[in-house]
């Protein structure tokens, strides 16, 4: 069960925004990912709670920021409640006919990627629900994901294979590169893998 810290910037100017401390591992119904979030001040900004099912589909979902939090999962498309943390006050559902969803957190990012399980070379088109920020508030995008290349990189324990994506923003045309190996994302524009205290998860079917 890797525990781990992500470092958080600018991608464009490289300002800190804090860090990701983190928890995840596979389980009855297939991969949970846990973690809090922290200011550069050490305050706590928000909270993920992510579990996907044996397909990688996003099960359950539970994230907190900025005074609000959203609770959804995958059934014929995407549901979800966002409230006010404090009460559950000003409760508003929603529903799309997305995949999956997409956030701040780097969990989605691996989620993502497990859900399209493409071959090298391959790629595919995504509709997601992010929620991102402290408002939490859903707002629907598109994107195109490529798995440029996988690598064996030397290790200790053996060979790691670190696979290179390519996701581009179908509204905007922006392109970030993403590597990840196994369940944990090693570093994208603004997220650097900074701490793992045991090896990855294997990816299913590609032992590390």
């Amino acid at each position: 069960m890797p525990n781990g810290r992500y470092s958080l910037h600018d991608p464009h100017d490289g300002t800190p925004l804090g860090e990701e401390r983190f928890q995840c591992a596979p389980g009855p119904a297939g991969w949970r990912y846990v973690a809090k979030r922290y200011r550069p001040d050490g305050t706590v900004q928000g909270t993920t709670d992510l579990t996907l099912d044996a397909r990688h589909r996003p099960i359950r979902l539970e994230l907190r920021s900025g005074g609000w939090q959203v609770r959804g999962g995958a059934l014929d498309g995407v549901h979800w409640v966002r409230a006010d943390a404090a009460g559950g006050a000003e409760a508003t559902e929603g529903e799309d006919r997305a995949h999956a969803f997409t956030g701040d957190s780097p969990a989605f990012l691996v989620a993502t990627a497990r859900l399209l399980a493409l071959e090298p070379g391959g790629s595919a088109r995504i509709r997601l629900v992010s929620f991102t920020g402290d408002a939490l508030a859903p707002r629907t995008l598109d994107q195109g994901w490529q798995l440029h290349s996988v690598q064996d990189h030397p290790t200790d324990s053996g060979p790691l294979p670190v696979e290179h994506y390519r996701v581009t923003d179908l509204d905007t045309g922006e392109v970030r590169d993403l590597h990840l190996t196994g369940d944990v994302l090693l570093g994208a524009p603004g997220i650097e893998l900074e701490e793992l205290d045991s090896p990855p998860n294997p990816r299913r079917g590609q032992p590390l």
